[in-house]
């Protein structure tokens, strides 16, 4: 799963920015990001784990650097769809397995269910104003928890694959909230592209999560 591979979250402060201009920002880059990915994992889906690991890590590269040119948003942005893209190839072989061994509605399903969910908790952030930003320190520590233990997990098969997905599904879903409330209090200092990868990154990673538990039902 791509989660193995998820860099830290992006760090930096920006000027303030409408509160009522942001989440369109936010979303409008995040939606644009997401089209890349898809189209990118439609046409390299012939590629090998190999060249897809390599996009992965390119991608994460491009993380940093999108983080060191955040005063320049147009850099910024560039770099961020140039990473969206590379993304797409990482995963196609993923999803490309998945197609294959399942048909395309699981990919539709998972995708689908991902962006629902995320509208849900948009919803009851703005709907509630729920605010755990207090709770991103210690989400940020359970995240470099879980990418040590799928890493460990892949060498010794010590979590099973579902009890894992559940635990990224979880972790992210509590990023959502975090960062949904993140914008809807002005951005706390982030950039909208900064906050946009943070949202990219919450549902790439729930969508391979659902994907593995869809994919599990599918085998029972």
């Amino acid at each position: 799963m791509a989660t193995r591979f998820q860099s830290p979250r992006a760090f930096g402060y920006a000027p303030a920015i409408p509160v009522q201009s942001l989440l369109g920002q936010v979303l409008g880059i995040t939606a644009v990001g997401l089209l890349i990915t898809a189209v990118g994992a439609y046409f390299f889906q012939g590629i090998g784990y190999g060249v897809g690991l390599a996009a992965l890590i390119a991608g994460f590269l491009l993380l940093i650097a999108i983080n060191a040119t955040r005063g320049n948003e147009v850099v910024s942005l560039g770099l961020f769809y140039a990473f969206t893209l590379l993304e797409g190839i990482g995963l196609a072989p993923t999803i490309h397995n998945y197609v294959a061994a399942f048909g395309p509605g699981i990919v539709v399903d998972a995708a689908a269910t991902t962006g629902l969910g995320m509208l849900a908790m948009a919803c009851v952030v703005y709907a509630t104003g729920l605010d755990l930003r207090r709770f991103s320190g210690y989400m940020f520590l359970a995240l470099i928890g879980l990418v040590l233990l799928g890493v460990v997990s892949a060498f010794t098969h010590w979590v099973h694959p579902t009890v894992y997905s559940w635990a990224v599904l979880a972790i992210f879903t509590v990023l959502v909230l975090i960062d949904f409330a993140r914008i809807r209090a002005g951005g706390d200092g982030f950039t909208p592209v900064q906050l946009a990868v943070q949202i990219y990154l919450d549902a790439i990673n729930i969508f391979l999560a659902l994907l593995q538990l869809f994919g599990r039902r599918s085998d029972d």
